[in-house]
C-alpha cells in the first residue's frame, strides 16, 4: 500500500507543473487516489500554486538513433555490389531448397496423420502428435515464404 501511494505521488509530481493543484481523495473503501481534479468533497488539496511546482527540465539535445547513431567508420571494408548480389542469390537458393524440403515433409506428415486418423477412428489424443507435426511444417513454410518475400 505504501509503495503504491509513493508511486502515485511520484507520478503526480510532474502533473503539478501543469495542473498546479493536486488532490488526495480517499473513497468509502479507504482507497487513496491522487488527481488534478477534485472528485468529491472528501478530496483535499496537497499541492497547489507555483511554489510547489518543479522547475522546468533543461532541454537536452536529441540523440540520433539507428544508422545515424552508429556511422560506419571511414576505413571499414565495404562489400561490392556484385558480391552482395551473389550472396543474395545464394541465400535465395538455400531458402528455396529449404522450402521444397519443408513442403515434402508437410506432405509426408499429412499422409501419416491421415493414416493415424483412419486407424484410430479420429481419436484426438492419439493423433495429436501427428497434428502438431503438420502444424510445425506449415509454420516453417510460412516463415520461409516470409523470408523469401523479404528478399524481393
Amino acid at each position: 500500500m505504501t509503495r503504491c501511494t509513493l508511486a502515485l505521488l511520484i507520478i503526480a509530481l510532474p502533473l503539478s507543473v501543469s495542473a498546479q493543484t493536486i488532490y488526495k481523495c480517499v473513497d468509502a473503501n479507504g482507497s487513496t487516489t491522487y488527481t488534478n481534479a477534485k472528485l468529491d468533497k472528501n478530496c483535499k488539496a496537497i499541492a497547489s500554486g507555483p511554489e510547489n511546482s518543479l522547475p522546468p527540465l533543461p532541454n537536452k539535445p536529441r540523440v540520433a538513433t539507428g544508422a545515424a547513431a552508429n556511422p560506419t567508420p571511414a576505413g571499414f571494408p565495404r562489400v561490392g555490389e556484385d558480391t552482395q548480389k551473389s550472396r543474395d542469390n545464394d541465400r535465395r537458393h538455400i531458402l528455396e531448397q529449404e522450402l521444397a524440403g519443408e513442403q515434402r515433409s508437410l506432405e509426408q506428415a499429412k499422409k501419416e496423420l491421415a493414416e493415424q486418423e483412419a486407424l484410430r477412428g479420429g481419436q484426438s489424443d492419439r493423433t495429436a502428435p501427428y497434428r502438431d507435426r503438420v502444424g510445425q511444417h506449415e509454420r516453417n513454410i510460412q516463415a520461409i515464404q516470409k523470408e523469401l518475400g523479404n528478399l524481393r
